[in-house]
C-alpha cells in the first residue's frame, strides 16, 4: 500500500484533492475481479458511462480490474481510505476483521437469495450497520445467492464428506463454518483459487456458480454440492472527502445512480450470472448433488452452536449488540424473502 500511495502521489494529484476550478473530474474505481467479470462489464463500465453522460462529460473514469496494481482484494477499502482510488469494490471480511456487523450476514442459512440478503443489508445500513462504514460514502451493498461447495475430485453427498478436505473460504464466517463441519478451511482471495486447484493445494472451494465461471474454474472441478448454506456479501465504497469535494450536481448524479438503484439491480444480475455459471459447469461435465429443503432445515439445529459462537466472537470484536444485529438480519431477510 505504501508503494502504491507513493507512486501515485509522485505523478498525479491524490484522489482526495478537491474537485475545484477544473473542467474535468476524473474518478478512479477498482475491483478485485477479472476485466471480463460482471462486476466490471455489467456494473462499473455502464455506470461510469452513465455518470459521464449525465454530467455532460464533466466526470470521467479510470477503471482498474483485478489484474491491475489496484486489484488486490485485500486492499480495496484501504486504497479508498488513503485516496489512492476514489471508489473500491470489495469483498466483506477481507482482510480479516473488517465489517464485523455486516459479516453476520455470512452466517449459515441466513438467506437463500441475493434479493433478500441484499435488501436486508441496505435496510439496516443507516442503523445497525453504520459503524462499519465510518469515513466512507457507501455506494452499494449486495450479496450473492446462497453458496455451494465445488470439489476437484471427491464427490460430496453429505456435509460429513467435506471432513479433511482443504476448502477455500471467502470470509471468516465461512471459515468457521468449514471448521465446524470438519473441513480444513483455506482463506484466500478469489484470484488465487485457480492456482490452488491446479496445483492441488486446494481440494475444493465454497463459491457460487458465477464465481466458478468468472474466475474460469469450471475446467478444474468435477463435482458440485448444492448446499445453499452460506451467503457472501460485497461493498462499493467511495472516499468520503472526495465525494464531499464534488460539485453539487455531480454528487446528485452519483446519488441518483447508486444506492437504491444498485440494490434493485444486483439481485437480477446475480441470477443471470449464476445461470451462466451453471451452463458453463454443465458444459464441462461437473456433476451436481442436490440438497433438499428438508435437509437444510435439519442443518438449522446442527449449526445453532456455531452461530451462537460466532455471535459471541463478534461481541468480543467490540460489537456488544451483535445478537440484536443478527436477530434483525433474520427478521429483515424473512421480510424480503416473502416478496
Amino acid at each position: 500500500m505504501k508503494r502504491l500511495i507513493g507512486a501515485l502521489a509522485s505523478g498525479t494529484v491524490l484522489a482526495v484533492a478537491p474537485a475545484i476550478a477544473q473542467d474535468k473530474i476524473e474518478l478512479k474505481a477498482s475491483i478485485f475481479a477479472p476485466p471480463a467479470h460482471g462486476f466490471m462489464v455489467d456494473v462499473l463500465q455502464p455506470w461510469s458511462q452513465e455518470v459521464e453522460k449525465r454530467t455532460n462529460g464533466k466526470v470521467t473514469f479510470r477503471l482498474f480490474a483485478g489484474n491491475s496494481p489496484f486489484g488486490n482484494v485485500a486492499n480495496q477499502s484501504d486504497q479508498v481510505a488513503a485516496g489512492v482510488t476514489d471508489i473500491g469494490f470489495g469483498l466483506n471480511g477481507v482482510p480479516r476483521g473488517r465489517l464485523p456487523r455486516t459479516l453476520l450476514m455470512d452466517l449459515p442459512l441466513m438467506s437463500k437469495t441475493s434479493y433478500a440478503a441484499t435488501n436486508a443489508l441496505w435496510a439496516m445500513l443507516p442503523t445497525h450497520l453504520a459503524d462499519d462504514y465510518k469515513g466512507f460514502k457507501v455506494l452499494g451493498l449486495h450479496c450473492h445467492n446462497a453458496g455451494d461447495f465445488f470439489t476437484r475430485d471427491k464427490k460430496i453427498e453429505k456435509l460429513d464428506d467435506l471432513k479433511g478436505q482443504r476448502i477455500r473460504a471467502p470470509s471468516s464466517q465461512v471459515q468457521a463454518l468449514l471448521a465446524f463441519i470438519g473441513a480444513t478451511p483455506v482463506m484466500m482471495g478469489p484470484g488465487q483459487i485457480y492456482e490452488g486447484l491446479e496445483k492441488g493445494t486446494l481440494d475444493g472451494i465454497s463459491m457460487v456458480y458465477d464465481g466458478v465461471r468468472g474466475f474460469r474454474l469450471e475446467g478444474l472441478l468435477k463435482h458440485a454440492y448444492s448446499a445453499g448454506i452460506y451467503t457472501t456479501c460485497f461493498h462499493l465504497l467511495m472516499n468520503q472527502k472526495k465525494f464531499e469535494g464534488l460539485p453539487a450536481d455531480v454528487k446528485k448524479v452519483i446519488d441518483d445512480t447508486t444506492g437504491e438503484t444498485w440494490v434493485k439491480r444486483f439481485p437480477e444480475l446475480w441470477d443471470r450470472w449464476d445461470e451462466a455459471g451453471r451452463q458453463a459447469t454443465a458444459a464441462k461435465g461437473v456433476q451436481v448433488v442436490a440438497v433438499s429443503d428438508q435437509v437444510r432445515e435439519q442443518w438449522r439445529t446442527q449449526f445453532k452452536p456455531l452461530i451462537d459462537q460466532q455471535i459471541a466472537e463478534t461481541e468480543k470484536q467490540g460489537v456488544p449488540n451483535a445478537r440484536a444485529i443478527y436477530d434483525e438480519m433474520v427478521k429483515q431477510v424473512a421480510r424480503f424473502s416473502k416478496k
